[in-house]
């Protein structure tokens, strides 16, 4: 039988005083450990700031760097904890008679983008280098980015407008011929089940070298409320001019589709258009064929076909 440990009201109190000492050692050796300071490596993205004029640059490097910063260890936990890569804007005025900007000359101006209980030792890399070429403008669209989440039974209703539609950019040469639009900031919203109306900023982040005017566009999001309609579509079936004839069983599919409740009563069968093609028998030997929706307008959701596969019958 096991013994049991007996032990006596002393020898308690005698524990309970070890582990409360245990616990306010490591409680001061904690406070001790956060309080000292400590030089961390994060990374960071690259924004340049006062643009020479009369020079379209090309950066021959990333757009991130290492930075060294020296904090407390409050201030690791909490950076530890926000995890967001921070932007460090880079005065690139200096390449109106040179080729290289130095961040060790500049640490003075980075360090004022830092809260004040974070010091930047240095930068790695500690030159960046770029290539000049002949600078050049062009128009390009506008593209708004949406992050939405609409209430239930909500979504978008027509065409996103932005106005001006159209942005000037202006750069070196390579740079600006491979753009063919420019985004801007992620549109954001919650349980929405009106319109979007906002002014949105044009995304600094797309290419550093590049100058975009102006740096913001209105944006109108139509949103309304959304329905469901069944409606019955004739199939058609395409490249059957080398049989006498080709019948479908059956001859119409219905289709539910997802819709704007104020377009109900405007989309009708002649909207929509659902084929199959006999070339899927004749080069796969299916036993069925497949429907295809060749005509759907902008803005409607086919929800449901049925059925999706159709017999057929072939007369030749």
């Amino acid at each position: 039988m096991a013994n049991i440990i007996r032990i006596s009201k002393s020898q308690k109190r005698k524990l309970i005083t070890f582990t409360r000492c245990v616990l306010i050692s490591l409680f001061a050796w904690l406070l001790f450990s956060i309080s000292n300071e400590y030089v961390i490596t994060v990374k960071a993205g690259i924004e340049y700031v006062n643009l020479p004029e009369k020079r379209a640059f090309h950066p021959q490097q990333s757009d991130t760097v290492n930075i060294k910063l020296k904090m407390t260890g409050w201030q690791v936990l909490f950076s530890k904890v926000k995890s967001q890569i921070p932007t460090v804007h880079v005065d690139i005025s200096g390449l109106k008679n040179k080729n290289w900007i130095v961040f060790s000359n500049q640490i003075g101006f980075i360090n004022r983008q830092f809260p004040h209980e974070q010091l930047v030792v240095s930068v790695s890399p500690d030159t960046l280098y770029f290539d000049f070429s002949k600078q050049t403008q062009r128009k390009v669209p506008v593209k708004a980015m949406a992050d939405i989440q609409f209430r239930k039974q909500y979504g978008f209703i027509g065409e996103t407008l932005v106005n001006p539609k159209y942005v000037t950019i202006s750069g070196p040469y390579e740079d600006v011929a491979n753009i063919e639009y420019w985004e801007t900031d992620t549109i954001r919203g919650k349980d929405v089940s009106t319109d979007l109306r906002t002014v949105a900023y044009l995304n600094k982040n797309q290419r550093a070298n590049i100058n975009v005017y102006p740096t913001s566009v209105e944006v109108l999001m139509p949103v309304g409320e959304l329905t469901e309609k069944i409606i019955e579509l004739p199939l058609k079936v395409e490249n059957n001019t080398h049989f006498k004839s080709v019948r479908t069983m059956p001859s119409k599919v219905a289709i539910t589709v997802l819709m704007s409740v104020k377009d109900y009563n405007n989309y009708t069968a002649r909207d929509f258009e659902a084929v199959v093609d006999i070339n899927d028998w004749e080069e796969a030997k299916v036993k069925y064929l497949p429907v295809i929706l060749t005509k759907v307008p902008d803005f409607c959701s086919v929800l449901r076909i049925e059925p999706q596969n159709v017999d057929f019958f072939v007369r030749k």
